[in-house]
């Protein structure tokens, strides 16, 4: 939802407020539910100069400074040496906001250039690159969390697109383990929706700095799933905050994973299922005369 831009400023101020206080609110239920973020914790926020990363540094920040718990903050951007970075913004802007970084120069730029043919996707070898130089800046830098700012719309676009494309039930994680098990990432923003982010960094002016290597993709299949998710959102609002929270209610017996649920040796319990089918207990209870005329009466 974007922030209306009241002629009154007073009324703008106070739409601008009840933007940054959801994004807290959220950012701050996500840290709660998922246990993100500890005491001592020194967590390594990337920033890569985009609207979202922007947002979960300032929105960590904010919390940070009345959160009942202490915990540091380290910024860090991996300048990939694509052409035109302006390789001071960053650093400026994290100096004057008196945020601990380290900038990490690595040339990821000419190697996907030179790997991937043109017209094909880039971002799965980009992203292994990226991932690989955070992961050893994290060790480096004694960091117990790194923060990613993958928010609502990624978890939801990369649910689909596992499905669609990978035949898999998979999507991300608010919370998991580096495949190497040395790291935990973290995803303080998966409750925001990326419209809010996009308003708040309008609203808060953050210097925007494009990706020339995401940017130049057209028609990549995660820009066709996120394009059917805000059609259906625009045509049944909500749907989109139901397909999240199915995410985390999960019933393996009613899917078909036999790694999940021992399908091979179920056998009847002659005893119904606390969480059952609410309209199979209901006929039971009025056959038995329960909640009145039995349904299927003798003869």
């Amino acid at each position: 939802m974007r922030v209306a831009r009241h002629p009154d400023p007073r009324k703008r101020v106070t739409e601008e407020n009840k933007l940054a206080k959801r994004l807290r609110r959220q950012v701050g239920g996500a840290i709660a539910d998922f246990n993100l973020i500890e005491a001592g914790d020194r967590v390594m926020v990337c920033v890569s100069g985009g609207k979202d990363s922007y947002g979960l540094l300032d929105t960590l920040l904010a919390l940070r400074a009345k959160a009942p718990v202490e915990f540091d903050l380290v910024a860090v951007n991996l300048d990939q040496k694509q052409p035109g970075y302006p390789e001071q913004l960053l650093p400026e802007y994290l100096a004057a906001r008196g945020v601990a970084y380290r900038i990490v120069e690595q040339d990821t730029y000419t190697v996907v250039k030179r790997v991937i043919p043109e017209g094909k996707t880039m971002c799965g070898l980009c992203s292994r690159l990226r991932r690989g130089a955070l992961y050893r800046v994290a060790g480096e830098l004694g960091a117990s969390k790194i923060a990613l700012a993958h928010h609502r719309d990624d978890i939801l676009a990369t649910f689909f697109l596992n499905l669609f494309y990978g035949g898999k039930l998979k999507s991300m994680p608010a919370k998991l383990v580096s495949d190497n098990g040395r790291h935990v990432v973290i995803r303080p923003l998966a409750y925001v929706r990326e419209d809010d982010l996009a308003a708040y960094a309008e609203m808060r002016g953050f210097p925007i700095i494009p990706c020339s290597l995401c940017g130049t993709q057209k028609n990549l299949q995660r820009q066709v799933v996120g394009a059917m998710l805000r059609e259906w959102e625009k045509r049944h609002p909500g749907r989109s905050e139901s397909i999240l929270r199915a995410l985390s209610n999960v019933r393996p017996s009613h899917l078909m994973d036999r790694r999940l649920f021992d399908f091979v040796g179920l056998k009847p319990t002659t005893r119904p299922a606390a969480a059952g089918d609410r309209a199979l207990h209901t006929l039971r209870a009025l056959d038995a005369g329960e909640l009145g005329e039995p349904l299927f009466a003798e003869e």
